[in-house]
């Protein structure tokens, strides 16, 4: 599961910047994933312009650089209820 973090960034790469969640899944199943690495592979492999990674990077800037590498949970935290409308990245197919 992603941390509350990680699944703004998601969403943020989703719905701003209009990423396939097929590539954010890609990425996300790379072998050397790591959340904070997640732009990075994006755009190593083509998946995102130098434009859209900049915008990344403002995002990150903003809105918090710390995307944790591990998923941290506290159920009186009432930033968990954003997980619920994160997007499901596992139903996305793949092509291979």
């Amino acid at each position: 599961m992603l941390s509350t973090k990680q699944a703004q960034l998601v969403q943020f790469l989703r719905f701003e910047l209009a990423i396939p969640a097929s590539s954010i899944a890609m990425a996300l199943r790379h072998p050397e994933h790591d959340y904070g690495q997640l732009p990075m592979i994006l755009w190593q492999y083509g998946l995102i312009s130098l434009e859209q990674l900049d915008r990344i990077f403002d995002w990150l800037e903003r809105f918090g650089t710390s995307v944790e590498t591990k998923p941290k949970f506290n159920n009186a935290d009432p930033d968990t209820r954003v997980l619920n409308e994160s997007v499901d990245l596992t139903s996305a197919s793949f092509v291979g």
